[in-house]
């Protein structure tokens, strides 16, 4: 899971607006969590790698504790 974030702000026509929050609601999604998966979706489909903020350093403490 990503620890930080960043603020983007879209501007879109007010309807699609409503429609997208309608919709969302109907899917039991938020349009923040819609909005993240088509950047990751768009990110991968032109093979743009990124690494999510919290993932390296999670996997440095995992990689610094000694097995018992």
């Amino acid at each position: 899971m990503e620890l930080k974030t960043a603020r983007l702000t879209v501007l879109i026509d007010p309807a699609k607006k409503k429609a997208l929050e309608s919709l969302c609601a109907r899917q039991d999604v938020t349009p923040s969590q819609v909005v993240r998966r088509l950047i990751r979706d768009y990110l991968a489909s032109h093979g743009e790698g990124f690494i999510p903020s919290g993932i390296s350093q999670q996997a440095d403490a995992d990689s610094s504790e000694a097995p018992v």
